[in-house]
């Protein structure tokens, strides 16, 4: 697992309002809005360009868990380099380390993607989730959905 937590920036009014500190040098920024609850874990997973590990068991890159913060909450964290990643994200609320879904198997806790690409009937696919870093900082904005 590469990715390294930089810095968490948490309840930032303005999700850009502080950047990620130098060092690393292709650095990720990831701002989620939305957040209905300061209760939880914001649970961040980052995917390589490889479509067929994206959502799929053991194919992450890397997972940040990080305090949930309203209305936003910000997390940077280094990747291996420029390139193609694909980010999926849910709310913990109830702190169980699971993203909980009802026996029909619908959402019951928060979820997003990067690009904020729809989710209808099923998960987004790699392609529409996907988004290019380059090096320094790139901005991924996300907004929660429940």
């Amino acid at each position: 697992m590469f990715a390294l937590a930089i810095q968490l920036i948490s309840g930032a009014d303005d999700a850009h309002a502080a950047a990620c500190p130098s060092g690393a040098k292709t650095r990720l920024e990831i701002s989620v809005s939305n957040v209905r609850a300061a209760k939880g874990d914001i649970t961040i997973t980052v995917y390589p360009d490889d479509k067929e590990r994206f959502l799929a068991r053991g194919g992450k890159l890397s997972r940040l868990r990080i305090k949930a913060e309203m209305p936003v909450t910000v997390a940077c964290l280094s990747v291996p380099g420029p390139g193609t990643y694909a980010i999926a994200i849910y709310h913990d609320e109830n702190g169980d380390r699971k993203f909980d879904r009802s026996m029909l198997g619908l959402p019951e806790e928060g979820y997003g993607f990067s690009n904020n690409a729809a989710v209808v009937l099923a998960p987004p696919s790699f392609d529409a989730v996907k988004f290019k870093a380059a090096d320094g900082v790139t901005h991924v904005d996300i907004t929660m959905r429940y």
